[in-house]
């Protein structure tokens, strides 16, 4: 029976309770503009489903090694190039490797820390809400900047609000331990979560490429790993 009901468990995704409140607001305005028209409820219904979807909190399997930088989101790989930081960031000028990763609408959108440090820096900055994928959205949209020093480094994570996302929430504050695979905030509806890096970093990911936050790995910072090839298929 212990069996039966855990089989039956793990189908079922925890959802964040962040999203209660815009579960809740779907399903009663599905109940109530369903008795207007009665293919509004399911019309409405199909919606709720898709909040519940959006909020889910899946568990996550993290690789541990020194080094090593995963990703903070799901989605996908969308630009890796040399960029200076944000300025509110307080990192030196000098441009870094920034990694991209855009989340759509069906992604998860809980975002997980790329390495394990001290939180140093969290600085939200309010603008605009361009198209999260254009290269100007990480300088004109709304955005929030951790930086986690690890191993004697700084590492930056962004958080960018895009056409839908209105809101960007963070579980985390400065002085914070955190570690590699946790949870640390997420974005509501569409955005992209950049990471600065060394620029000695060795790059492990392709443009394109699907990432799972918490999971797949985007470079590694002590240049341990070979340098990677990649073939869109």
């Amino acid at each position: 029976m212990t069996d039966i009901y855990e089989s039956i468990r793990r189908l079922f995704v925890p959802i964040r309770r962040e999203g209660y409140p815009f579960i809740a607001i779907a399903f009663a305005a599905a109940v109530l503009l369903g008795f207007v028209w009665a293919p509004l409820f399911w019309i409405l219904l199909i919606v709720t489903l898709w909040v519940c979807y959006f909020f889910r909190d899946p568990e996550r399997v993290t690789p541990v090694r020194e080094g090593l930088v995963v990703s903070p989101a799901d989605g996908r790989i969308s630009m890796i190039t040399n960029a200076a930081p944000p300025p509110e960031m307080g990192l030196p000028e000098a441009p870094m490797l920034r990694i991209s990763v855009f989340m759509n609408v069906f992604d998860c959108h809980v975002n997980r820390s790329p390495v394990t440090g001290r939180i140093i820096r969290v600085a939200y900055t309010p603008g605009l809400f361009l198209n999260a994928d254009l290269d100007k959205a990480s300088e004109d949209n709304e955005r929030n900047a951790l930086v986690i020093e690890t191993g004697g480094v700084s590492v930056g994570v962004v958080q960018i609000a895009g056409l839908v996302a209105r809101r960007i929430v963070d579980w985390v504050k400065e002085g914070d331990s955190i570690t590699t695979g946790q949870r640390f905030g997420l974005i509501r509806f569409g955005s992209r979560v950049d990471v600065y890096l060394p620029p000695t970093a060795q790059v492990l990911v392709g443009v394109g490429q699907k990432a799972i936050a918490g999971e797949t790995v985007l470079a590694d910072i002590l240049g341990n790993e070979a340098p990677r090839t990649y073939l869109a298929s």
